[in-house]
């Protein structure tokens, strides 16, 4: 399954979405965690120092060798140079499990706190006033629409906060979307927003309460996001330790939270598998993106890299 961790900026996504990473790998289930905010977070949220985190490969700088692989021997995409973040696989693309080997996987995924973790990149000082941070997660797009995820296996992606992943398809690449809110109206905003596109494109979303105290806070998420509420996340102490860098088991998360950890599990374990559309609809957003830029700027009409009898799914991936 790919899940989507989604929210307002300082909702606590980051640090849910390390949870959740870290409640599914303890389980046992194959994982790979992509950090694709803006803000990059996410290793240090799974232990990793300042200086460790720092020395992660981006997959943002790795653009070109990502599309040169993934491109492999398909014969509808002219060259590597005519790949967007969008162009969708066809026969003869290079695809991708969650844990086999792979050369993209040994250039730029680690282990950070026992997790595989793959980090888009910051956005850098000589980014500012002449680069686009979605060029960046374009990386991650291309990833997401070239992997075959089986049963049991997990990609679970920090997305950057508020709606932007909708200024591309990204917020289609995934089977659940979990959008973490805390009881106010700034939350409840993003959500409203998110959900008002998501649903238009059947994109499942399930609502986690979090930074929770009582029971007004959570009558307060019901009152405005009704039954999308799938479950809540108190005060932590065990969040705070990890935040001022004392982090602990994760057997020693309070219980009443690693319940809620579990209530997003199951809801994920339940949620159908839908190749066809996922196919359908990366080919939708890639013909989108051809024509209102793509094809400018690539120099060629990209709808010819639509393979229309191509459907993503486990009988594409060759072991």
């Amino acid at each position: 399954m790919k899940i989507a961790l989604v929210g307002k900026g300082g909702s606590g996504k980051t640090t849910l979405a390390a949870l959740f990473a870290r409640h599914l790998a303890a389980g046992g289930a194959p994982l790979l965690a992509i950090d694709a905010d803006i803000n990059q977070h996410l290793a240090a949220a799974l232990g990793a120092s300042e200086d460790e985190a720092v020395l992660l490969p981006a997959l943002g700088d790795h653009l070109a060798g990502i599309k040169e692989y993934l491109r492999g021997s398909n014969p509808r995409i002219s060259s590597a140079a005519a790949m967007v973040k969008t162009t969708p696989p066809g026969r003869g693309s290079r695809l991708l499990s969650i844990t086999g080997a792979n050369p993209i996987y040994d250039a730029l995924v680690r282990e950070v706190g026992g997790i595989r973790l793959a980090v888009t990149g910051p956005f850098a000082t000589e980014d500012l006033g002449v680069a686009c941070y979605h060029s960046k997660v374009g990386a991650v797009e291309l990833l997401l629409n070239h992997i075959v995820d089986g049963p049991g296996e997990y990609a679970v992606v920090d997305m950057t906060a508020g709606a932007d992943s909708f200024a591309s398809g990204l917020f289609t690449r995934f089977d659940a979307t979990f959008i973490v809110c805390e009881p106010t109206l700034r939350s409840v905003g993003v959500y409203r927003q998110y959900v008002g596109y998501a649903r238009d494109f059947g994109v499942r979303v399930y609502v986690v309460g979090n930074k929770v105290d009582d029971e007004s806070d959570v009558d307060f998420l019901r009152a405005h996001v009704g039954d999308d509420l799938l479950t809540w996340v108190g005060r932590s102490a065990y969040v705070k330790a990890a935040e001022r860098g004392r982090p602990q088991p994760l057997s020693t998360l309070e219980i009443a939270n690693r319940d809620a950890l579990d209530a997003m599990r199951e809801a994920v374990a339940v949620c159908p598998k839908d190749w066809a559309t996922y196919t359908r609809q990366a080919v939708e957003f890639h013909l989108r993106n051809a024509t209102a830029w793509a094809n400018d700027k690539v120099g060629e009409d990209l709808a010819g890299q639509v393979d229309p009898e191509f459907v993503l799914g486990p009988q594409t991936l060759v072991r």
